[in-house]
């Protein structure tokens, strides 16, 4: 099995990465797990205490559970990934069954700073893109998508999203095997990274 990291800070066009890379294999052979759906539940926690805690922190990923599930599909087993809901910021109690696939994508702001699941790569990659840029498409997502209003987006990255990614995330894009920047489209970077894909799929069979 082909296990691909893809990180990058928020807004930097990860998912758009990920379905450039999934529309150029054309393949069905292919799991995406992400990082967003392995968050810590804090079921302890009110939803206004859940609301104000540091997501941008490596501390809010359950990382042993995401290492468990990368392990065990790489050792050919089913895995039932946890779905989360930014809504209550907690998991929903449902699960998706994940059977092993040829390819496993990895995908999400901190998944290159874990030095265990960095182990369980083949390929990691950090797609990079201006902080204005990012901040723009963040604030678009989470007031269109996560229904937020404006001054809680504002105040979130200026807290916590900035200092956290100069402290984790854009140190983390020193592990890259291979670095994509996103203010464009970039054609040639997906090429590249599918050829990849491609090429070590070959050799596996």
């Amino acid at each position: 099995m082909l296990v691909i990291g893809i990180a990058g800070g928020t807004g930097s066009g990860k998912t758009t990465v990920v379905n450039k890379i999934l529309q150029q294999l054309n393949i069905e052979g292919v799991n995406v797990l992400s990082q967003d759906n392995y968050y810590h539940d804090n079921p302890n926690l009110t939803l206004s205490e859940r609301e104000v805690l540091n997501y941008d922190h490596p501390k809010s990923i359950d990382f042993d559970l995401l290492i468990k599930h990368v392990k065990a599909l790489k050792n050919g087993e089913t895995i039932e990934q946890p779905l989360y809901s930014f809504v209550t910021h907690s998991r929903t109690g449902d699960h998706v069954s994940i059977d092993p696939r040829n390819v496993l994508i990895v995908e999400g702001i901190l998944v290159l700073t874990n030095s265990e699941l960095l182990k369980e790569y083949n390929l990691k990659v950090f797609v990079h893109a201006d902080s204005d840029e990012r901040l723009i498409r963040r604030i678009r997502r989470d007031t269109q998508e996560r229904g937020r209003d404006l001054q809680e987006v504002l105040h979130r990255y200026q807290t916590t999203l900035k200092p956290m990614h100069q402290e984790f995330i854009e140190p983390s894009k020193n592990e890259a095997d291979l670095i994509i920047p996103n203010m464009r489209q970039n054609t040639v970077a997906i090429d590249f990274l599918s050829t990849v894909i491609n090429n070590t799929l070959k050799k596996t069979h």
